[in-house]
């Protein structure tokens, strides 16, 4: 209940405003204010004693349907009466919105469903997924919810569940070839000048809540070397090819029982149809088997490798034995070029006396441990000795420290230090103390680029690890797991919708010189609000602060305007 105003214009331009008891009900979703009783002229009644009525009657029937004082202020000076109908975050959105034409995401897709009808805008309803994934990562039912309710999605007003799983099925058909992935990257590349001299690749795994693998030639969730530490879960693999600025380039699955000597090629033939031009690889340990470097050097391409050093390669033993002086690139990193005859690949010793450091404390500390064990083991088993040959007391601790053994020769860290003599006794390996004491601080790269510099070489491999952030960023940040599908080609579309969502969060990041977590924190804060009256519904933008404007600035998007929908009933 509320006092509602109007005015009237006399002939000779007076003025005069009446007064009316009114109240709003909803009608075909809009309110509508309701005329109760005229009560006339303002001039000629009590205002403020009819104010007082009108709150009167609220609070004695409960009418939570009346406008509160900031409307009962706006009443006082003759404005109409305006009710919240909806308010839902937007600045988030709109950025990916935004950075999601810019690169044409869409066009492969609208290219895949040319030939089709649908009711529904299917590359809206892909790029909501997208946009769910960095923005509030949930299930496909939940993001279905989230673009009716709680989001705000241009072109896209409602979606359900069966339309995102067609959209899924669209753009694995769209990405056929990964023709979906070269469009969207090489828009990236000529977005932000992008120069792909070195392309970094690495796999992860990630697992299934299931029991049992599948069965058949083609089953795709299988038992493998889990990257999780979850061996007891059907996986999948999926491999990352990224830019030293850590940006996207393509990914890949494969079945969970794959392994990384296996994919190699088939990366590599891959990332040649895109005629990227004179490429060089960097790939980890896991890859540096002699043949998948030969296949990377296929076509004129080029490698940069880390090499293993402690599996028994007699050339590994050569570099490492070759004396030579470190040049001194960083604090806390050191260089040495070795050649190696009848080889044309170069090989460079990396150092990091801080890394050392930490090694041999860590050794020390594990030796002691196993000293400390050792002697507590002999101690009692000399104690026990006095004992009369057939004492349970003395059979009973000879199976517990037999027990002691056994658990600290499989220890995890501590078992590698450890030898068994022939006697079943164990002991310190000094051997391999010493031997690992050479390798402190210690890592091996390889190269068959005759022209970048040993410096260069180890910067690029240390770049690695923008890879490793990628795959951490989509487990964490993207929520890649749990995955909620069994069928293949969705779990396929579901690692294309983490990896577009990955793409396009490393473009903002890389323009605004931010994380991702605090520019959707900032633009999270950005709420449109629909509003409702009897003089129509508006729709419009909460300002925005300095923060805010900088980050659309910086990626060169125009952020929503103030006033969006101005419906006038």
């Amino acid at each position: 209940m509320f006092l509602r105003f109007t005015s009237r214009t006399n002939a000779d331009g007076s003025v005069v405003r009446y007064v009316a008891l009114a109240h709003n009900r909803r009608v075909d979703g809009r309110i509508k204010p309701d005329v109760l009783m005229n009560l006339g002229r303002v001039d000629q009644v009590d205002v403020e004693g009819l104010r007082r009525l009108a709150a009167s009657i609220n609070k004695h029937f409960g009418d939570g349907e009346g406008p509160g004082p900031g409307v009962d202020a706006g009443l006082a000076v003759g404005a109409a009466p305006l009710e919240v109908i909806d308010a839902r975050p937007v600045g988030s959105t709109w950025l990916l919105d935004g950075l999601w034409h810019r690169l044409d995401v869409g066009a492969a897709v609208r290219a895949a469903t040319d030939a089709r009808r649908f009711t529904t805008n299917m590359e809206r309803v892909l790029f909501a997924l997208v946009a769910n994934r960095a923005v509030a990562p949930m299930s496909k039912l939940s993001a279905a919810e989230w673009v009716c309710e709680d989001a705000v999605i241009a072109g896209l007003s409602m979606m359900d569940e069966d339309q995102a799983y067609r959209a899924m099925d669209l753009l694995v058909d769209a990405d056929t070839h990964a023709r979906v992935q070269e469009s969207v990257f090489f828009a990236v590349a000529n977005l932000l000048n992008l120069e792909v001299d070195l392309l970094f690749f690495d796999t992860t795994s990630t697992y299934f809540e299931r029991d049992e693998e599948e069965d058949g030639a083609d089953a795709f969730r299988r038992f493998g070397h889990s990257k999780d530490h979850r061996p007891d879960l059907p996986q999948i693999v999926i491999g990352l090819a990224v830019t030293k600025e850590g940006i996207p380039v393509r990914c890949w699955c494969w079945p969970g029982n794959s392994n990384d000597q296996q994919v190699l090629a088939e990366v590599k033939d891959d990332m040649r149809d895109w005629k990227l031009g004179r490429v060089i690889t960097v790939v980890d340990r896991g890859f540096s088997s002699a043949d998948n470097l030969a296949y990377l050097r296929r076509a004129g391409g080029h490698y940069i490798a880390g090499m293993r050093m402690r599996d028994g390669n007699p050339l590994v033993e050569t570099v490492l034995s070759r004396q030579g002086r470190y040049q001194q690139v960083k604090n806390n990193l050191r260089v040495k070029e070795v050649r190696v005859d009848e080889h044309d690949a170069r090989f460079v010793i990396c150092h990091n006396p801080e890394q050392a450091e930490r090694d041999a404390a860590q050794r020390a500390d594990a030796i002691t441990r196993i000293h400390t064990e050792l002697a507590r083991i002999a101690e009692q088993r000399a104690r026990d000795a006095r004992r009369p040959a057939g004492d349970k007391t003395r059979a009973r601790n000879e199976a517990a420290h037999l027990r002691a053994e056994c658990a600290l020769r499989d220890h995890p860290t501590l078992g590698r230090w450890l030898v068994q003599q022939p006697n079943g006794r164990l002991k310190v390996n000094t051997a391999k103390v010493k031997a690992e004491a050479r390798l402190d601080g210690k890592y091996l790269i390889a190269t068959s680029d005759p022209h970048i510099s040993a410096e260069d070489t180890a910067l690029g491999y240390k770049n690695l690890l923008e890879a490793e952030r990628g795959f951490r960023d989509l487990k964490s940040t993207l929520l890649l797991r749990p995955v909620f599908h069994r069928l293949e080609h969705r779990i396929r579309a579901h690692v294309l919708i983490c990896w577009l969502a990955l793409l396009l969060t490393r473009v903002a990041e890389r323009s605004s010189s931010q994380t991702w977590r605090n520019i959707n924190r900032q633009l999270g804060r950005i709420v449109q609000v629909t509003l409702a009256g009897p003089a129509g519904t508006i729709t419009q933008t909460t300002p925005l602060n300095p923060d805010q404007k900088a980050i659309y600035q910086a990626l060169s998007i125009q952020p929503p305007a103030r006033v969006t929908i101005f419906d006038p009933s």
